[in-house]
């Protein structure tokens, strides 16, 4: 395929994992903004078309060819996105229908529409529409006391926790200029679909000699036989994706970074090493009893492909590394947070994050069509996900004189393929933030809370342990 973009294509092989991912439940990517100035649905709508102008591929639908099996983004002239308003009466009842779900009455309305729409999955049977599914809906809840939310729901294959980013700063962006005035930027990129991650890896850096390709395959297959996993509590019922925050304040975050730096590793190893270590504990298994957990380190390639890609580079880029770390208990926060990070470090070094591409996206595959390779069939992947590095906000004051931005939340679901633990953590005015997306009632909202209760309190020790009177 020539190396420039295209009125619509078929998806990348990467993209095509996410295609089958989606229908389980896995990858519906969501971004809820909670609001103190009311949002104008036009005004919204218009600004979303502008960046659908900007960015083709937001526009496009995914469709399905029933004869090729095949999936593929196709471009239509005019988009079709509507911003679908909730009034406050609508918004009452779905809050009330979403309290009866076990442990809704503990969180806000605000995560309980986060919540309802990491579930909402228009792409759940693909082969229903012949002229294909959009990638992008929005909706706009009333909520009591003058709140209102807005959402931001995509198709994981267009939209890596990057593009949700810069998704919204561009919609704030746009809409500053709409609301003041201000000079519109008008074009859209002819209308075209940009290209998939595996059309910009470097020449070599994911080729393997087929032996080599095969004894990686086999080794993932047998060792995922070997892992463990939290205990399941239902692993029959119907899934959906749930959430549990961790928030750190502003001095504790300062000192948790600064131990990280100061022990040449990112924020990445000390989340992990404590979701290990509360993980192990919570098992209750004996003292010296090695358990082996999986942990998939998500890292953003766009500036290691070839041409290098902007963060403005809508679309899925990311890659996966999975690491296996054997976990006995009595380990030390800060020695364990160092082994998981260089674990992966040295597998991004040796370009795993390309080489082992297409092999993690078969195996993907494979499990979702036979989910009995799976412990108890429960599709679960990996103990841990985590970003290698966290998304960095410092507009929090600006977005909020612009729409009265008060709080929100980025994230995927998982209820599909995937973690038992996806962690969607960002930096925000200096504060540690992060979205635990969990699958339930597989995990109860309980177990999952007293886990993160557990992972904060050791973040809290090793911060302590770095401490120093901050200005």
């Amino acid at each position: 395929m020539p190396r420039d973009s295209v009125h619509g294509r078929p998806v990348g092989g990467t993209e095509n994992s996410w295609c089958r991912a989606v229908p389980s439940g896995t990858g519906i990517a969501t971004v809820a903004l909670l609001l103190s100035k009311p949002p104008e649905a036009s005004i919204l709508q218009s600004a979303l078309r502008t960046l659908q102008n900007r960015h083709g591929l937001l526009g496009s639908k995914l469709r399905y060819g029933a004869a090729s099996n095949t999936f593929s983004f196709m471009n239509p002239p005019v988009p079709s996105l509507h911003v679908k308003s909730f009034d406050l009466s609508s918004t009452r009842h779905l809050l009330g229908t979403l309290i009866s779900n076990p442990g809704a009455d503990a969180v806000s309305p605000f995560h309980r529409i986060l919540e309802h729409e990491l579930n909402q999955n228009p792409w759940l049977n693909p082969k229903s529409s012949c002229s294909g599914t959009d990638v992008f809906f929005a909706s706009i809840y009333a909520l009591p006391d003058a709140k209102w939310v807005v959402v931001l729901r995509l198709h994981t294959a267009v939209c890596d926790r990057t593009t949700a980013v810069s998704l919204l700063r561009g919609l704030i962006g746009v809409i500053r200029e709409k609301e003041g005035g201000g000079k519109e930027e008008k074009r859209r990129e002819g209308g075209e679909v940009s290209l998939g991650i595996e059309d910009f890896i470097p020449s070599g850096k994911a080729k393997k000699t087929l032996f080599v390709r095969g004894v990686d395959m086999l080794s993932y297959s047998v060792n995922s036989f070997r892992l463990t996993n939290l205990k399941f509590k239902d692993v029959k019922s119907p899934r959906s994706s749930e959430v549990v925050r961790l928030q750190l304040n502003h001095g504790d975050t300062h000192s948790l970074l600064t131990g990280c730096s100061a022990r040449g590793i990112k924020l990445c190893g000390a989340l992990a090493a404590a979701a290990l270590i509360a993980a192990h504990s919570s098992k209750g298994s004996p003292d010296h009893h090695k358990e082996k957990y999986a942990v998939v380190t998500l890292t953003d390639c766009r500036p290691l492909l070839d041409p290098p890609l902007s963060t403005h580079h809508f679309g899925f880029y990311h890659s996966a590394i999975l690491n296996t770390h054997s976990i006995k208990g009595g380990e030390k926060m800060w020695e364990l947070a160092r082994r998981t990070y260089m674990a992966f470090a040295n597998s991004k070094n040796n370009n795993k994050h390309f080489s082992d591409m297409a092999d993690l996206n078969f195996l993907m595959r494979k499990a979702i069509e036979n989910p009995g390779l799976t412990t108890s069939s429960s599709l679960r992947t990996s103990f841990l996900s985590v970003f290698e590095d966290p998304v960095i906000e410092t507009s929090d004051e600006m977005y909020k004189e612009i729409v009265g931005l008060e709080d929100y939340t980025g994230c995927a679901s998982v209820h599909g393929i995937g973690p038992s633990i996806a962690i969607f953590d960002t930096i925000r005015g200096g504060m540690l933030d992060c979205a635990c997306v969990y699958p339930s009632p597989m995990h109860s909202r309980d177990q999952m809370q007293e886990l993160i209760h557990q992972m904060k309190r050791l973040l809290l020790a090793a911060a302590a342990q770095n401490r120093v009177p901050y200005q």
